[in-house]
This record gives C-alpha cells, sequence and structure tokens, in this order.
C-alpha cells in the first residue's frame, strides 16, 4: 500500500502571520517599554535632581560646554556681566558654584541657568537692558534658580540621558554632546512657582547689592508694552504673566519695605 503524507495544518516554526506585522508589534512593543521606563525616570530625576551632588553636576556640565562653547562669543561685556556675578557672590549669596558667564552670540533677550555654575547670557539680551540694575536682577534672577537648584529640575528626562551617558561612557563623550544639543536650553521651562521663587531670590539680592530695589520691573514692563512673547525667552511666558510678576515683586517690596532708588547707568 502506497503512504501519502497528509498536509501539516500548522507549522509551528512559520508565523501565520505577516512577518512584517509581527516586526511592527514587536518594536512597537520595545518602544512603548522604553518610553514607559524614560517617563517614570524622568519623574524620578525631577525629584532626585535637586540632591545631585556639585562633583556630579559639574560632570554634568561637560557636555554642555562643547555646546555652548561654539555658540559662545568674545563680547566686550563679558568681564563686565562677570564682574557683577561675581560681586553678587561675594557679597549677597554664597552659593556654593564657581559661577561662569557665557555671552551667547544670538538676538534672543535671555539668560538661563545651566549645570556647573554656568550662566548664558544673549547677546540680544544685553542689547535691551537701559541699566545695571536691570542687568544685576537678571542676573540675580538666575542665581535664584541655582539657589533651588531649578536648572537641574529643568533639564528633566534630558538628565536622564544625560545621566546615563556619563555613567556608562564617560563624562567626555560624543553621544553626550549629542544628547546635550538635544536639550535646547534657551526653552528651559521653569513652572510659575519656581520662577516666582526666583523672582522673589532676585529682589532680595538686588536690595542687598543697591540698597534699593530700582530697576526690578523694568523688563516686565517693557513686554507688558507689546513685545512678542516668544523673542523673550521663558522670562516673558505671556502678557497677563509679566503683570503678575509686576504686582508680585512691588507687593514683595513693599512688604519688606525695599525702597526704590536711582538707576545706576551701563558702562560706555
Amino acid at each position: 500500500m502506497k503512504y501519502t503524507p497528509r498536509r501539516l495544518k500548522t507549522n509551528v516554526n512559520v508565523t501565520p502571520t505577516s512577518p512584517l506585522k509581527d516586526l511592527v508589534v514587536l518594536v512597537g512593543g520595545l518602544l512603548a517599554i522604553g518610553v514607559g521606563i524614560y517617563v517614570l525616570m524622568g519623574f524620578a530625576v525631577d525629584l532626585i535632581a535637586p540632591r545631585i551632588s556639585l562633583g556630579l553636576e559639574k560632570k554634568l556640565a561637560i557636555p554642555f560646554l562643547h555646546t555652548i562653547k561654539k555658540s559662545t562669543t568674545a563680547h566686550k561685556q563679558q568681564p563686565y556681566v562677570q564682574s557683577l556675578i561675581d560681586d553678587l557672590q561675594s557679597r549677597c549669596t554664597d552659593l556654593p558654584y564657581e559661577f561662569k558667564v557665557h555671552i551667547i552670540d544670538s538676538k534672543s533677550v535671555n539668560a538661563a541657568a545651566m549645570p556647573g555654575g554656568h550662566i548664558l547670557v544673549y547677546k540680544g539680551l544685553l542689547e535691551q537692558v537701559s541699566s545695571e540694575n536691570e542687568l544685576v536682577f537678571i542676573l540675580a534672577h538666575e542665581l535664584g534658580h541655582f539657589a533651588h537648584r531649578d536648572h537641574l529640575r529643568g533639564l528633566g528626562r534630558g538628565l536622564v540621558l544625560l545621566t546615563m551617558s556619563v555613567v556608562l561612557l564617560g563624562s567626555d563623550n560624543l553621544v553626550g554632546d549629542l544628547l546635550s544639543r538635544g536639550v535646547n536650553f534657551t526653552e528651559m521651562g521653569f513652572s510659575r512657582k519656581q520662577e516666582a521663587r526666583a523672582d522673589t531670590f532676585g529682589l532680595e539680592t538686588l536690595q542687598c547689592a543697591y540698597g534699593h530695589v530700582a530697576g526690578a520691573t523694568t523688563f516686565f514692563s517693557k513686554m507688558s508694552k507689546g513685545q512678542d512673547s516668544g523673542r523673550w525667552g521663558h522670562y516673558f511666558a505671556s502678557h497677563p504673566e509679566n503683570r503678575q510678576r509686576i504686582e508680585h515683586l512691588e507687593q514683595l517690596a513693599k512688604d519688606h519695605g525695599y525702597p526704590v532708588g536711582s538707576l545706576t547707568p551701563l558702562p560706555q
């Protein structure tokens, strides 16, 4: 009798579905897991960041410095701005940092606090300030973010990737440099509560520096008169917020009895 094998109805070695579909499901699943881990780690870092040691913070600053150096310009006011920071640090703040000012070659009217005590000041901001008091308040505002470690909270999930890069590959590596480019430090977001605390710190520091608080609300007043919010960086998220911040500073000055004196002109 001739044997005729029957065709198998199923084959465990061959998927009944399209291989492309399987690939999409697998990649999608891995991506979902990765995003979930990334989000959870981001929230964890938001809590842990203020407790990061200064030594680790300096290592985390190295990748950012590579990017900053490419945008930094040799500006004649850099020594002057640095001297203002040094004076505030020695007389009024005493924060655990050795601050370094970097003048960024950009028309953006902004300043930013970066890891390791690095402060970015954009050329556009220097072109807009009309008094030393105004500039000192802005710098003191950034010092307020350092005092409350907001600059690390602001990095958020980007800090997760940078930390992993530093731990796995070392502080000076190409991956870290690429990751730092992906973190847009000109748009580091701070909550209204964080900004209010930095404004309070800035006002108190301005009072310490001059014995009065003239110039504290000048930038916010300029913005409230019609400037485009996008042009003015994270200081001026919206016009109503600017008015609220002016009111907050004026009320704070009134509550503490801070006088409003004469403005100190900028050096020529």
